[in-house]
């Protein structure tokens, strides 16, 4: 009897081998007038916060707005520094405000927006890996999924929780 290596290989991957898919869910609509009266009003306010932005550098005015549990919304902007990477982005900023001004107070929604110069970007600007962990975090302080709103000029998304946007987060602390 002749042992066939490749044969035996085949089968061993079959048996130890699962293929698996990650399927990301979110809504995408053509204008603000299309979503609900509370999530218009955030996006409107992280628009308004992209002119607090001091981009010198990059020019790019990146804009965020969270919406509380308590109701409050709070926005601020992405800061550069000439000692780069020491600027901090939009949606960093107005997190660590918003729970260290409202501490145990779920953040229920967080709205990005972003300009090139002085025009809207076309298309949504997603938040870097760095703001979507710190997000997770400020989710899992919460208790509940933290809605995500990336406005542009030719489209809005919404995705309901920050999970959607990193299934295989680090949270083994």
């Amino acid at each position: 009897m002749c042992f066939n290596y490749h044969k035996f290989i085949k089968f061993a991957v079959k048996q130890f081998y699962m293929k698996k898919k990650i399927v990301i869910e979110y809504q995408e609509f053509s204008s603000a007038d299309q979503l609900s009266k509370a999530d218009a009003e955030l996006l409107k306010e992280a628009v308004s916060a992209t002119e607090l932005s001091y981009s010198p550098f990059s020019k790019f005015r990146v804009g965020a707005a969270v919406r509380m549990a308590n109701g409050q919304i709070l926005k601020a902007a992405n800061q550069e520094s000439e000692a780069f990477p020491s600027g901090l982005c939009a949606e960093r900023s107005v997190l660590f405000y918003a729970l260290s001004k409202y501490p145990g107070v779920a953040v229920e929604a967080l709205a990005i927006a972003a300009k090139k110069g002085r025009k809207l970007t076309a298309t949504p600007t997603r938040p870097c890996g760095a703001c979507i962990q710190v997000m997770l975090d400020a989710q899992k302080r919460g208790g509940k999924p933290m809605k995500i709103i990336l406005g542009a000029a030719e489209k809005i998304e919404v995705i309901s929780s920050v999970n959607d946007l990193i299934p295989f987060s680090f949270d083994n602390l």
